[in-house]
C-alpha cells in the first residue's frame, strides 16, 4: 500500500502540510543549540512535557509555567526512588508467589515465566502511567531500544526484570559505564549468546551487535568485510575478549540472576584490533577484559556522534540534514565527550535549546504506539485501580500493555536487536507507526474508552469527558473550551475552519448560549444526572473527534 495515500485518506495533517517534503530540504532548521530564551508559554511548556513525559494534565503544565523553564528542566533530569518491584496479582497462578508478594527472586517452575512475563509487562505499563515529571520512564525506554533485548528469546522474566530495572537506574547516568554493565547483564547474556561464547567456539553475535548498533555504527561500507568504523576482524577480535561469561540463575531454588566468569572458557592470548582502532591490542586481562574493549571503542568521537543521533530521533525529528548533523549533533557529541560520557547534561542542552523549541521541531513527530497510549491516559488523568485492588490494577495496566502491542509496540518485545523499526527504518522512520493495521487499532481505543469503557469483571476504564472539561478554564464557554483542549491536546494550533467545525460538533445543533446555560446549571446543581449526562454525552461526541483527528496523533 502506499502509506502517504492511507495517511492522507485518514485525514492525516501530516500530508497536507506537506512536512516530508520541507524536512528534505537542505536547512530545514536553522537554530542550533544555544539556549533557548523565547516566550515560556502554555505551548512551550506543553511541547516539552509531550516530548519527554508522554504527556501531561492541563494542570501539570500551568504548574510547569508558573515553575518556569530552568525548574521543569531540572526536575526532568532528576532521578526519584526506583520503582517497587512487579507483584504476582490475583489473576496469576503461580505456585512459588503468593498474591502480593513479587516474584523477581523466586523459583521458577513450570509455566511460572508466563504468569510472570505477563505481570512484568502490566507493571512496565503501570510505571510510564504513574510517573511523576521526569525523564526516567521516557529514557528508560530509550535506552530498551538501543540495548535491546527480547524478554520471550531470554525466557525468563526474572533475568527482563533485572535488565529493566539497569536501564531504569541509569537512565540519565553514562552511557559508557551503561554499556559496561549491560555487557554482561544475565538477560543480554542470553538474547544474544554470549552465554556460547568460549574459546574452543566464539559466538560474534554481541560483538557484532556491541560495533554495529550498541556503540559506535557501522558507517558506509568501504570494503568487503570492512565498515566505516569497525571490520570484520574487529568483530571476531571483540568476541574472543568476551569469551567465558555466562548468565546464572537458580531454576529450583530462590535467587536473583547474575553474571559469572568462567576462567577455563575464556581465550587468554593476546587480542589485535584493526588499523580502525589504531592496530591497538588488548592484553590478557580475565574477566576486566570486556571493560577494555568497552573503553576502546569509545576512544572515537563517532561513538559519541552515533548516541547523539539517536536522541535526536528520539526527541526532535528523525531527519537529520547538515544544517543539523553540524550545529546539533555535532556540539551534542562534544558535550558528551566533555562530560565523560554523562547523558544528563547533553539532555539539557538539547531539551533546553532554540532547536527543541524551534516551531518547525513541534508536532512534527508522530507518537509512537507507547507514546500515544500512555499520554493518552495520563493527558485525561484517566482513573485506574490504586494498590489496594491489585488484580484491578495490574488487569488495568495489562489492558494498556495489550494496546500498544496492537498498535506494533510490545514494551519487552521489539521486533529485532535493531529495536523498533520506527527509529532506523529510512526513509519513513516513525511514518511507519501509522499503517493499515495500527490508525484502525489507535481509533478503537479512544472510541473504546471514550463510549463504553473499557470492561473486565467489575473493572471499568474509560474516560469522563465531564472532567476533562472541568481542567479547562471556562468550560460554560463552548468556544473558548474546544480552544483550550486544542491547545492541551494537539501540538499545533488549528486553523479557524476546524475551529469551527470542533465547536459544530460540540453544541450538536444547540445554540452557543444553551451550552452556557446548561453547564451553569448543572454546576449549580451538581447532583443532576440529567443535566450531566447531557453534557457528557456532547463532550463524548467532541473529544472522540477530536482523538481521531491526525494533530492527535502527532507530537
Amino acid at each position: 500500500m502506499n502509506r502517504r495515500s492511507f495517511v492522507r485518506q485518514a485525514g492525516a495533517v501530516l500530508a497536507e502540510r506537506s512536512l516530508e517534503a520541507k524536512a528534505r530540504k537542505p536547512g530545514r532548521v536553522q537554530s542550533g543549540l544555544q539556549p533557548y530564551a523565547g516566550a515560556w508559554t502554555f505551548a512551550e511548556a506543553a511541547h516539552l512535557l509531550r516530548r519527554t513525559c508522554f504527556g501531561a494534565t492541563r494542570a501539570e503544565i500551568l504548574a510547569a509555567v508558573q515553575a518556569g523553564q530552568a525548574a521543569v528542566l531540572n526536575q526532568l533530569l532528576t532521578p526519584g526512588p526506583q520503582p517497587a518491584p512487579p507483584l504476582n496479582p490475583s489473576f496469576t497462578d503461580d505456585p512459588y508467589v503468593p498474591v502480593g508478594e513479587t516474584w523477581v527472586e523466586a523459583q521458577l517452575g513450570p509455566n511460572t515465566n508466563t504468569y510472570r512475563r505477563r505481570s512484568l509487562s502490566s507493571w512496565s505499563l503501570g510505571q510510564l502511567i504513574g510517573q511523576p515529571l521526569t525523564l526516567v520512564e521516557n529514557m528508560t525506554l530509550f535506552w530498551h531500544n538501543h540495548f535491546v533485548i527480547e524478554a520471550d528469546a531470554v525466557q525468563d522474566a526474572r533475568h527482563s526484570y533485572q535488565y529493566i530495572q539497569l536501564l531504569r537506574s541509569q537512565a540519565l547516568g553514562n552511557f559508557r559505564e551503561l554499556a559496561k554493565v549491560v555487557t554482561v547483564n544475565p538477560a543480554m547474556l542470553r538474547y544474544l549468546n554470549g552465554n556460547q561464547n568460549t574459546v574452543a567456539a566464539p559466538n560474534e553475535n554481541y560483538a557484532r551487535e556491541l560495533f554495529e548498533l550498541f556503540t559506535i555504527g557501522k558507517g558506509p561500507l568501504i570494503a568487503e568485510g570492512h565498515y566505516t568504523w569497525y571490520t570484520e576482524h574487529d568483530v571476531k577480535a571483540a568476541a574472543r575478549v568476551l569469551t567465558g561469561w555466562r548468565d546464572r540463575a537458580p531454576r529450583n531454588a530462590p535467587g536473583a540472576p547474575y553474571s559469572e566468569f568462567v576462567a577455563n572458557q575464556h581465550d587468554t592470548t593476546v587480542k589485535q584490533f584493526s588499523e580502525v582502532y589504531g592496530n591497538a591490542q588488548i592484553q590478557p586481562n580475565g574477566d576486566a577484559e570486556y571493560l577494555d574493549l568497552i573503553e576502546l571503542i569509545f576512544t572515537k568521537e563517532e561513538t559519541a556522534r552515533h548516541l547523539c543521533r539517536k536522541l535526536y530521533r528520539w526527541f526532535v525529528y528523525y531527519v537529520i540534514d547538515e544544517t543539523a548533523e553540524q550545529e546539533v549533533i555535532g556540539p551534542m557529541a562534544q558535550a558528551l565527550i566533555d562530560h565523560g560520557y554523562e547523558v544528563g547534561p547533553v539532555l539539557r542542552m538539547l531539551l533546553g535549546s532554540e532547536h527543541f523549541f524551534d516551531m518547525a521541531n513541534r508536532g512534527c513527530l508522530i507518537k509512537s504506539p507507547v507514546h500515544f497510549t500512555v499520554g493518552l491516559f495520563r493527558q485525561l488523568a484517566i482513573a485506574l485501580p490504586g494498590a489496594a485492588q491489585l488484580a484491578g490494577q495490574y488487569t488495568a495496566w495489562g489492558f494498556v500493555a495489550d494496546a500498544c502491542s496492537e498498535q506494533q509496540q510490545a514494551y519487552l518485545l521489539p521486533p529485532s536487536v535493531a529495536g523498533w523499526p520506527a527509529y532506523y527504518q529510512e526513509p519513513a522512520y516513525h511514518e511507519l507507526w501509522i499503517n493499515s493495521v495500527t490508525l484502525p487499532a489507535r481509533n478503537r481505543l479512544t472510541d473504546l474508552l471514550i463510549t463504553t469503557g473499557y470492561r473486565r469483571g467489575g473493572l471499568r476504564v474509560l474516560i469522563d469527558p465531564v472532567s476533562v472539561a472541568q481542567q479547562t478554564g471556562d468550560p460554560g464557554d463552548p468556544y473558548a473550551l474546544v480552544d483550550q483542549l486544542a491547545e492541551w491536546l494537539f501540538p499545533m494550533p488549528v486553523p479557524a475552519s476546524q475551529r469551527s467545525f470542533l465547536v459544530t460538533t460540540l453544541l450538536a445543533g444547540i445554540p452557543d448560549y444553551e451550552w452556557t446555560s446548561t453547564w451553569f446549571a448543572w454546576e449549580q446543581d451538581p447532583g443532576n444526572a440529567t443535566l450531566r449526562d447531557g453534557l457528557s454525552a456532547k463532550l463524548q461526541g467532541l473529544l472522540q473527534t477530536m482523538m481521531r483527528l491526525a494533530e492527535f496523533q502527532l507530537s
